[in-house]
């Protein structure tokens, strides 16, 4: 297995820059694992693949406003992206400048000082709020695009799921931006159900893995949570012989993650913790029947993912006739349903 069994070429004009509207109105490519090649539809129709008593298991985290701006003391400007809170007033984040080196100490423009800790690697730095942040990050903070969308967002709730509650992303879970309060209704009207759990997505979602041996590379950790209800709902599914559809690569790890835990083959323990869970083509998914999902980056860790659950060359066949028919690419694109 190499990394670039999993690249391919896609053009710059592929890449949607801005959401549809309304959500729902996105394309949906179908993908049968056992069947023929993909069939197009709309995302709105989504329920005509789903059975009664299947349950949607969706990501509520939500982005926080993660890019910040600082000065030095010398007046010079720093950009600052928070990845993760380590503890109260810690963070992990990104920082663009030079000499940023700890002991450095900064102050947010329009809001508190804040000091470099620790330099681990390249540009990331952990930090300290010397005033909590929190409470503020909404009035300082701008929502943290990923790097390929250069058009201005308008509306920023567009880069949230409708069903978002917990704030601790860096990066939306892009899979749930199809979903509309009235869809979730429709789908709840015809005995499908939805389950919610959470996992902060860290911004290493979009960096391409750079080993040439996959299996050689170390995936980032993100801190995820299934409660005993939603642990419930999902055992039930399986013990009734329903399909449990994960909504998102972040399901996916969470839900594979939550069956690691749990000494009986094919049900889920409730989990709160980091997962560093790699799926690579030849894992055995336990929990996860179905997906929805969005078209990943080239090498990501994410295309690796879906490529274990469909096949990579089914998986790579469906991009290349995505790109054929015109379909719109990562956050912002359209969805793929893998059944």
């Amino acid at each position: 297995m190499k990394t670039s069994d999993f690249d391919y070429h896609l053009p710059s004009e592929c890449i949607a820059q801005t959401p549809v509207e309304p959500r729902h109105a996105s394309r949906l490519m179908v993908l049968s694992r056992s069947g023929k090649g993909p069939e197009d539809d709309q995302f709105i129709n989504i329920g005509n693949y789903l059975e009664p008593g299947d349950l949607v298991v969706i990501n509520q985290t939500r982005v926080i406003p993660a890019r910040l701006f600082a000065r030095k003391p010398t007046g010079g400007r720093v950009e600052l992206l928070l990845l993760k809170r380590i503890e109260k007033d810690v963070w992990e984040a990104l920082a663009g400048g030079k000499g940023l080196n700890p002991g450095l100490q900064l102050t947010v423009e329009g809001g508190p000082a804040v000091e470099i800790v620790e330099k681990p690697e390249g540009s990331r730095r952990i930090i300290r709020f010397l005033e909590p942040i929190e409470d503020v990050l909404t009035g300082l903070g701008e929502m943290p695009l990923p790097p390929y969308i250069h058009t201005h967002l308008q509306n920023p709730e567009r880069y949230q799921t409708v069903y978002a509650t917990h704030a601790g992303s860096a990066a939306a879970p892009t899979a749930g931006l199809h979903f509309t309060p009235e869809l979730m209704s429709t789908l709840e009207e015809r005995g499908i159900r939805f389950a919610r759990l959470t996992l902060h997505v860290g911004l290493d979602t979009f960096l391409p893995v750079q080993e040439t041996d996959p299996r050689e590379h170390v995936i980032h950790s993100e801190w995820c949570e299934i409660s005993s209800e939603t642990a419930k709902l999902i055992n039930e599914t399986k013990s009734e012989g329903k399909r449990v559809v994960a909504v998102g690569t972040t399901s996916v790890r969470t839900l594979e993650t939550a069956a690691q835990m749990n000494m009986e083959p094919g049900y889920v323990e409730p989990i709160s913790g980091p997962t560093r869970l790699f799926i690579l083509p030849g894992y055995q998914f336990k929990i996860v029947d179905a997906m929805i999902t969005n078209f990943h980056l080239p090498k990501s860790s994410l295309i690796m993912l879906v490529s274990a659950f469909a096949g990579r060359e089914k998986i790579l066949n469906a991009y290349e006739k995505a790109i054929q028919r015109g379909y719109r690419f990562y956050s912002f694109g359209d969805a793929m349903l893998i059944l």
